[in-house]
């Protein structure tokens, strides 16, 4: 269930932000939680997606996107959704930021959009959220204890009983992760994420293995979901200023990061996984350029105009 609402959260926030009708095919190339599904797969859950919205009230329609009536796009009116302004005073919107600050919902941070909205508050800092989102913590005890003191650890995962070495612990977008190669094959280090094993068994004799010297656990797992792919290349954007925060926090350290006068980010980030980057990028709005590469650039455009290549 909780799939469902990131999923039905992640497509009524693409339809309040394209400002326009998006057709089906869009929606499944842009919005977290469709891409890899098949037709079939793809159909039912936009349906399910689209009933669920209609429940809770949000008036989802499908408009002509031309004269012709050709084709079809989904659209929230902003007339029909939108709310009247509450007539806050500055010190209760700040107050209203305070609380944003201070709330994870999947593992992200609350973005500003909402605030800014309401008439804007003090960011103060740079805006940084508050609060720390340490995600599903059921198993980390015995985890730990494993890493630490490099006892085998065994469980299950994906179907199939695992003994692991447990070089490492990774927090990850919300998520855990032990980082170990199987003592069937110690050659090959591996990444398990907690929420989806189970039967976790902590070995009895402490020192069962030697973490290799200079091993960085966070290194085995890709920091932003755009560092993998079949593709490689290296996008540049920049960023206003009032959004520069958050990208810098978002990029990843593999980015190269720049800042000018004005409080704008400019930034060199290498893109593997080029529809993850873009999808990321298009959350931005117009408060992010994407400077190039052109091939890049213009794939990027066809996405936002609604013609994805």
């Amino acid at each position: 269930m909780q799939k469902v609402i990131e999923r039905a959260l992640n497509l009524l926030a693409f339809l309040l932000t394209a400002g326009r009708p998006v057709t089906a095919d869009e929606i499944r190339v842009t919005v977290a939680g469709y891409g890899q599904a098949e037709d079939e797969a793809f159909r039912r859950m936009f349906e399910r997606d689209k009933d669920l919205l209609r429940r809770l009230g949000i008036p989802l329609e499908l408009k002509a996107m031309d004269a012709w009536e050709v084709e079809f796009g989904y659209v929230i009116p902003d007339e029909a959704y939108a709310l009247a302004d509450p007539g806050l005073t500055d010190d209760e919107r700040a107050a209203l930021l305070l609380a944003a600050q201070a709330v994870r919902f999947g593992g992200q941070p609350a973005g500003p959009d909402a605030i800014l909205k309401l008439g804007g508050a003090p960011l103060g800092n740079g805006g940084e959220p508050l609060a720390a989102d340490l995600g599903d913590g059921r198993f980390l005890p015995d985890v730990y204890r494993a890493v630490a003191e490099h006892r085998t650890l065994a469980f299950r995962y994906r179907g199939r009983d695992r003994l692991i070495h447990p070089y490492g612990l990774v927090h990850r977008r919300g998520h855990w992760y032990v980082v170990g190669p199987e003592a069937s094959d110690p050659e090959t280090v591996k990444a398990f994420r907690l929420d989806r094993a189970d039967g976790f068994d902590v070995g009895e004799t402490a020192e069962a293995f030697q973490r290799p010297p200079g091993f960085r656990a966070g290194d085995v797992i890709p920091e932003t979901p755009w560092e993998t792919g079949a593709a490689s290349v290296e996008a540049t954007v920049v960023f206003d200023a009032e959004v520069a925060w958050l990208a810098e926090r978002q990029l990843g350290r593999r980015a190269t990061i720049e800042h000018d006068d004005d409080g704008r980010l400019l930034a060199t980030v290498p893109v593997a996984g080029e529809r993850a980057f873009l999808g990321w990028l298009i959350g931005f709005e117009d408060h992010a350029e994407l400077l190039g590469p052109p091939e890049l650039r213009r794939r990027f455009i066809d996405l936002v105009a609604g013609s994805p290549s």
